[in-house]
């Protein structure tokens, strides 16, 4: 019987292993260049920009409902002006926005004032007023709407949200003169019945005319 005789094998492994660390022992992390690091830095300050800008306009101030902003439509825009026609005096947009329902009263004939919580878009509704060349009949304000008078308007558009109607309506109810008209954009008042509805879907929008037994305060003449 033949014997097997240990045979030599070249630990090839072994040495293709050694190769790859010495390799290793020399290889360095990847660098940016100058220009790419100018450019990634350039990158993030312009993402960093356009979220600083944009968020305000997205995310509502804190309030005690909070409105997160949508724009109006054109469709509803031109709804609130219908279920105004023919009607002067002061208007007072609640939740103005950007402006859009307020710019679109003054260019008919109103003299109109937005009132909004978040600072951002009341100063993007006074440059738009001001390009627009209606800054002097349109006025935006940075205020809370549960603190401001509305006895002095004999116009209001609001443009709410469901869970704040009730509320309004209560303190509507309060400060309202008679024959006051009330413009309620994609949810009606829970309680009182419109005179007129214009629109269908999320563009439409309620209107109330005031009578005397909803009020709760004296007549002023």
């Amino acid at each position: 019987m033949n014997t097997l005789k240990n045979i030599d094998i070249p630990n090839q492994e072994c040495d293709f292993c050694k190769e790859l660390s010495e390799m290793g022992k020399d290889s360095k992390s990847p660098t940016l260049s100058r220009r790419g690091a100018i450019m990634l830095g350039a990158s993030a300050a312009v993402f960093a920009g356009i979220t600083s800008v944009l968020v305000p306009f997205v995310f509502p101030g804190l309030r005690r409902i909070s409105l997160p902003f949508i724009p109006a439509s054109s469709h509803q825009i031109n709804n609130v002006m219908k279920a105004l026609r023919g009607r002067t005096g002061k208007l007072i947009d609640i939740g103005s926005g950007d402006g859009r329902i307020t710019l679109a009263a003054a260019r008919n004939g109103f003299q109109a004032y937005g009132v909004e919580l978040n600072i951002w878009l009341v100063l993007w509704s006074r440059w738009t007023a001001w390009r627009s060349g209606l800054h002097k009949q349109a006025k935006f304000f940075r205020k809370d709407l549960w603190k401001t008078d509305l006895s002095i308007y004999q116009n209001v558009v609001i443009f709410g949200v469901e869970s704040m109607m009730k509320p309004l309506e209560d303190k509507l109810d309060q400060e309202m003169l008679p024959g006051t008209h009330i413009v309620a954009c994609r949810f009606p008042l829970p309680s009182w019945q419109p005179v007129l509805v214009c629109g269908e879907g999320i563009d439409s929008v309620w209107l109330y005319v005031v009578p005397q037994q909803y009020l709760n305060i004296d007549t002023r003449s």
